[in-house]
């Protein structure tokens, strides 16, 4: 039975090729959107799961309160040691002092080898490789990082360095001045881990690369690079240890006005939680998840008006398998065995689809996703399902309404709308569609907007033309001041500037500061941008009152901000002008000689903070050139030949810093591109739907075009029987997804401090493009059927 099932199936299939094309097509591109979107966010759920005890495993993190509270994935560099010693609620507790982007250089005969490593080397306690299950290959856990300048390094890392050569008691250099030796091979970490660094050099050498970071009396500041890891001891709850976790605050931090509060954070919600730098948030995955649900229901909503469509023309194969005694189920399963069909087809294409757009995907997401069908149960089993649920969602009510026909009806062709589903059905069917489409265009045209609102505001400064250099490690004041001044001497550089940030950046330096001589530090915290007296002019920051600082190689003087002046309280910026400010714990201080206009010190995500600019030239680390931008290429290369001849030993880079700005919104850019795929394709979907519902339509009112003919009707009127029909439903649907696009995209935007207002004219382009799409969809059917015959449409009944 059931192989003469599939038999008639793929004769009624070749017998409608274009059904069966349109369908296998619309379930094809939704099911593929599935299938990667499945392996998208399979993938991030599975992040450092593989870990033993990844359920005692927890990040010390910050809380800090000020005027406001901010957070932070880092700890004071002595808290992980404290609380080894202080408390037992740890089975092993391990500190991790990451640098990214750092120089490593390999001797190999007698050439040096200058690699520069984007993840950076981490300064590890030992305690970490018995916290994370990071699996040794070579090596022995407890003694490869007991000594000073020791390093392990993952498996691609040796290869990277020193190629096929055996790695251990190799040598290499970080930043040309401290020598490591390697002691072990670590097996390459695996994708699903937010940690990838691939060097792990011994905590006992940190002193002699960053003496700060190491010392174990810095409570007063944090430094991003470093984190605090635990494993709780079984039966420990991260409630039982926060509680004990105040008594640092009042030991070490007893006056500071900036309140810590240190929490234990679930290894689980490291990847997802964007407060300490989740680079996933969960509810893009639940964006995603919908999504993909919406385009297969938009696919199966196809299917289903297409087939009820094809009903007429079947209406007698049913009434002839009736009087020859098929009974409803068999038929039923007759139509299922159809479908299952038309889906595993789908599923082939969709398959294919996939593996086509999987690079793409891995480059939108920055991810490292793959499909494979052999080892991955839970895909198969996912594709399998998915093939289940459609064929069951799609083929349910045609294949009812099929085999519900009563024969005599069906043998004389007497089946009324009624007896096949009738329009309302369809209608709803539509309007779903149409106004999934439509959510998805107005939430696609406002992170648009958005995004060229980021992008084109007036920051406050200068971004165009304007490329950041690094200063070179152990590079002293007067070598940097010589390079500052070749680059100047180049007839393509208009400016040059020494300092620690740009204006805007991702990476801050915030303090806390003493203003005009008071006792106590103000609540509020400061972003420190170190710049020289050519900081201002380099990046056209404008001055409201006083002027600018004067060269200097120490704090002197400094420059605040607007917003700085307005959270004194004061009535005007000249307020501020010859008070003094403190920072540093009195280390650094210097009178305010001007104030300079607010500018976006940060992403549009977050508020414009008060700024200190101050001459601190042992805080520097970039060059600011301005570029005259009709001869860039000739000026770039001639600074990279200053660069590179003053330091042969380091490797040259450069970026410009509008593309640094435009990293700030690189989630969004992520969503944008996103949205823009797969409301593509939901249109397209959504287009395949009205051909079902045209081709219903026709096949009813031919005798009606007919009649209208005969007595005259014009050729726009016909038209018109059509769409009207197709405006109505587009403006319900309209009406149902303006208010719940607006809703959802008024949420979105609350991420922005700085954001648009949504408008009107957003609405009026997604029903204008929507209308117009329908349009050309229906438009060919429609003017086809308006033309007809007269004659020969009235003898088809």
């Amino acid at each position: 039975m059931l192989k003469n099932y599939f038999k008639i199936a793929i004769r009624n299939l070749q017998r409608n090729k274009v059904y069966a094309l349109i369908n296998v097509m619309g379930l094809a591109l939704s099911m593929s959107c599935g299938i990667l979107i499945f392996a998208l966010v399979k993938h991030h759920l599975s992040f450092d799961n593989f870990h033993a005890n990844s359920d005692r495993i927890y990040r010390i993190v910050t809380e800090q309160h000020r005027d406001n509270i901010s957070y932070t994935n880092s700890v004071p560099n002595p808290l992980g040691k404290a609380f080894r010693n202080d408390y037992t609620f740890g089975e092993k507790v391990a500190r991790i002092c990451t640098f990214d982007d750092q120089l490593i250089t390999v001797k190999q005969g007698n050439e040096i080898k200058k690699f520069k490593d984007d993840e950076g080397i981490a300064f590890t306690e030992t305690e970490f490789f018995d916290i994370f299950n990071y699996p040794l290959l070579i090596g022995d856990k407890k003694t490869v990082l007991s000594e000073p300048n020791t390093a392990i390094m993952t498996e691609r890392a040796a290869k990277k360095y020193f190629g096929n050569e055996n790695p251990i008691n190799k040598t290499f250099k970080l930043d040309n001045r401290i020598e490591f030796k390697v002691t072990g091979i670590l097996k390459d970490l695996p994708a699903n881990s937010d940690r990838q660094t691939d060097i792990y050099a011994s905590y006992l050498t940190l002193k002699s690369y960053n003496e700060w970071a190491a010392s174990d009396d810095s409570w007063g500041g944090i430094s991003s690079s470093m984190q605090c890891f635990v494993l709780l001891r079984p039966g420990i709850s991260p409630a039982q240890v926060e509680k004990v976790m105040p008594a640092y605050v009042k030991k070490y931090r007893p006056t500071s006005k900036n309140v810590h509060h240190y929490k234990f954070q679930p290894l689980a919600e490291m990847h997802f939680d964007a407060r300490y730098n989740g680079p996933m948030d969960k509810k893009n995955l639940w964006v995603l998840s919908f999504i993909g649900l919406f385009l297969i229901i938009t696919a199966c909503v196809n299917f289903i008006n297409l087939a009820t469509a094809q009903a007429l023309k079947r209406s007698k194969e049913v009434g002839v398998r009736k009087v020859l005694g098929s009974v409803r189920m068999q038929l039923f399963w007759q139509f299922i065995s159809e479908t299952s069909l038309i889906s595993i087809l789908g599923a082939v294409v969709a398959i294919v689809l996939a593996f086509a757009a999987l690079p793409y995907v891995n480059t939108w997401f920055s991810s490292q996703i793959s499909i494979n069908l052999v080892n991955d149960w839970q895909l198969m089993l996912f594709i399998v399902s998915l093939i289940v649920v459609v064929t069951l969602f799609s083929g349910s009510y045609p294949g009812l309404i099929l085999a519900g026909f009563q024969p005599v009806l069906a043998l004389k062709g007497k089946l009324s709308q009624q007896n096949i589903g009738g329009f309302n059905t369809r209608r709803t069917l539509i309007i779903t569609q149409f106004a999934i489409s439509q959510v998805l265009i107005i939430g696609m045209v406002i992170i648009a907007n958005q995004m060229k609102y980021a992008q084109q505001s007036d920051l406050g400064f200068q971004k165009e033309a304007i490329v950041t250099i690094p200063i070179a490690s152990g590079t002293d004041f007067n070598k940097q001041k010589t390079i500052k001044n070749q680059f100047s001497a180049l007839s393509g550089v208009e400016k040059v500037s020494l300092f620690f940030r740009p204006p805007a950046s991702g990476s801050n330096w915030s303090t806390s500061v003493k203003f005009d001589n008071r006792t106590e530090d103000e609540v509020f915290r400061v972003n420190v941008k170190s710049g020289d007296d050519e900081y201002l002019s380099t990046f056209d920051l404008e001055l409201v009152t006083g002027r600018n600082i004067f060269p200097a190689d120490s704090m002197r003087e400094c420059l605040v901000n607007e917003t700085f002046v307005r959270k004194l309280n004061l009535a005007s910026p000249q307020e501020v002008i010859g008070k003094t400010i403190s920072m540093n714990g009195g280390h650094s201080t210097g009178p305010i000689v001007g104030v300079v206009k607010d500018f976006h010190d940060r992403s549009f995500h977050e508020e414009i903070n008060p700024v200190l600019i101050t001459t601190l030239a042992d805080n520097y680390d970039s060059y600011g050139v301005k570029l005259n931008m009709a001869n860039a290429q000739t000026t770039l290369a001639s600074v990279e030949k200053i660069w590179t001849q003053a330091h042969p030993d380091q490797i040259y880079e450069y970026q410009f810093l509008d593309e640094s700005i435009a990293e700030f919104y690189e989630t969004e850019s992520i969503m944008l591109k996103m949205i823009q795929a797969f409301s593509g394709i939901a249109i397209f979907i959504g287009c395949l739907g009205l051909y079902g519902l045209v081709s219903f339509m026709v096949t009813q009112k031919t005798k009606e075009i007919g009649i209208r003919k005969v007595l005259g009707s014009s050729i726009g009127s016909i038209i018109w029987i059509f769409g009207k029909e197709f405006s109505r439903l587009i403006i319900i649907a309209f009406l149902v997804a303006a208010p719940l696009a607006w809703w959802l995209m008024s949420n979105w935007l609350q991420d922005f401090k700085f954001r648009i207002d949504i408008k009107i004219d957003v609405f009026i382009l997604a029903i204008t493009s929507t209308f117009v799409v329908a349009a050309l969809t229906v438009g060919y059917q429609v003017i086809k059927a308006a033309l007809m015959n007269p004659m020969k449409s009235l003898r088809s009944e």
